[in-house]
């Protein structure tokens, strides 16, 4: 196989929720009894096989076609320990970009984690983290929920910090649980203000599934600031978004950059384009649901689907 351009004009930065990425191995320490192979969802290592093939065609096709490679790097949602990022980096579909990647197991009950995969022929990790968000109760008890990954390295050669997030779900309501994704913003836009102190003009790029849509309060209010842009902000529509529950659609899947990824200077990137990667083949094609997100599960029936989200990511230009 030929060697790649060591450095492309074009590079994507994407972000994908994988829906519930279990091995078939029964951890005692995580409620992952869903997703064994005698429980209701027969979760079999054929399917989950499967799922992993799945997952590495879309992520080695993510993008548009004139970065001619796959992504750079891709923030994950939803997975479940080190097994299945292994699995996932080593499939067929993404053996030959060369994959690492950054994990922290996390104290969420049911044990899904955020992950971070990167090409080491263009991005050199320097330091990584994982930051506890501190959500509790009216009783003062603490709600255990995922940890936010940060990690900062050399994208080309140029130092950019990146933070990876899943934020509280909406399970028990959207206004009822909106303190928790509060929250979750408050923690990591002090380690923003902390990075800030101690960097001139850092470039930072903030993703993830923030179950909230962009316009949010949990965003608006206490992440955005004049230092930071959505370009997610304009492609939510009543047509389009990452996830679709109940026939609307929500962009709860984000990528968020310091606004400096404006600016031109040789041997940076500059921001180029955003996109929902919401091509055909990752959609159910008839029915009801023809247009959302192919599914793996659709509740404890099994449809053998990529996602129950699709992927966003952001084209940034190399400044020769």
């Amino acid at each position: 196989m030929e060697k790649k351009d060591t450095i492309h004009k074009y590079h994507t930065i994407a972000f994908y929720n994988l829906e519930n990425l279990f091995d078939t191995e029964d951890d005692k320490y995580v409620l992952d009894n869903d997703f064994l192979p005698e429980s209701d969802r027969n979760w079999t290592p054929k399917r989950y096989d499967k799922k992993i093939y799945k997952l590495g065609s879309a992520i080695s096709s993510l993008g548009p076609e004139d970065t001619k490679n796959a992504p750079v790097l891709v923030g994950v949602a939803e997975v479940e320990n080190k097994t299945v990022m292994q699995d996932l980096v080593d499939s067929k579909q993404l053996q030959e970009y060369n994959y690492d990647f950054v994990h922290y197991n996390s104290p969420d009950e049911r044990g899904i984690d955020v992950g971070l995969l990167y090409q080491k022929e263009h991005f050199e990790v320097v330091h990584s983290e994982s930051i506890p968000i501190l959500i509790y109760n009216e009783e003062g008890n603490r709600d255990f929920t995922r940890d936010t990954l940060y990690v900062k390295g050399l994208l080309n050669n140029e130092p950019i910090h990146v933070f990876v997030n899943h934020w509280s779900s909406r399970r028990d309501g959207a206004a009822e649980t909106a303190y928790k994704r509060i929250e979750a913003a408050k923690t990591v836009r002090e380690k923003i203000n902390y990075i800030q102190t101690e960097e001139n003009d850092p470039h930072i790029i903030i993703m993830g599934d923030f179950n909230d849509d962009p316009t949010s309060e949990s965003i608006q209010n206490y992440l955005m600031d004049t230092d930071l842009y959505n370009p997610m902000e304009k492609l939510l529509t009543i047509y389009k978004g990452s996830l679709n529950y109940r026939g609307e659609w929500n962009l709860f899947d984000q990528i968020i950059f310091t606004t400096n990824f404006f600016d031109y200077k040789k041997g940076t990137h500059s921001f180029a384009s955003a996109a929902i990667f919401d091509e055909h083949f990752l959609t159910q094609w008839k029915g009801k649901y023809k247009g959302n997100p192919f599914r793996t599960y659709a509740g404890r029936r099994y449809l053998g689907g990529y996602s129950d989200h699709f992927p966003v990511y952001i084209r940034l230009k190399f400044n020769r």
